[in-house]
């Protein structure tokens, strides 16, 4: 089986896990309004958790459109250093490109360190819809992901899923 070294991510990483329910309704086309324009400098962007789909510590902000909708969305995501995102997939392809920092990434239904591939700031990786893949950060790595939504993380092993796991006392 040939692997794909520029497969990624993220779940994350995704604001996914929000669920599949809220697809939008095809409005006619005389109530359409125009596309939004949108800029959003790098020191206006309002990070906030990262979605429950991600193990805690992540932290995440919305750029345009809603990944838990129908349509096209483009989001950030930050992960402290040694931060890392179990063996993953997702419904629909993801793009993915590093802004800060190195994010290490492998295709595959179990972590093998020896086939992580290093993605420094300017890489870029599509990981098609359906492929398990699973990611680490390399010192506080930005990443930003583009994609259509709904988009959802779905765990190689479901034991990994952080939306199933008990909040410890």
């Amino acid at each position: 089986m040939q692997r794909n070294v520029f497969a990624l991510v993220i779940g994350a990483a995704s604001m996914a896990g929000m669920g599949s329910g809220f697809a939008q309704s095809a409005a006619p086309a005389q109530t359409a309004k125009p596309a939004a324009h949108v800029m959003v400098a790098a020191d206006e962007v309002k990070w906030g958790p990262g979605p429950p789909a991600l193990p805690p510590g992540a932290q995440a902000a919305a750029l345009d459109g809603d990944p838990a909708k129908s349509g096209l969305f483009v989001v950030r995501v930050k992960f402290p250093d040694g931060y890392q995102v179990p063996p993953h997939s997702h419904p629909t392809d993801e793009h993915v490109v590093v802004v800060s920092g190195t994010l290490m990434a492998a295709l595959g239904d179990k972590v093998n360190q020896a086939d992580m591939h290093a993605l420094k700031a300017g890489g870029y990786a599509k990981m098609p819809a359906g492929a398990n893949h699973y990611v680490r950060a390399k010192g506080e790595t930005v990443v930003q992901i583009t994609g259509t939504g709904p988009f959802e993380v779905k765990y190689a092993n479901p034991a990994d899923d952080p939306r199933t796991k008990s909040s410890k006392p």
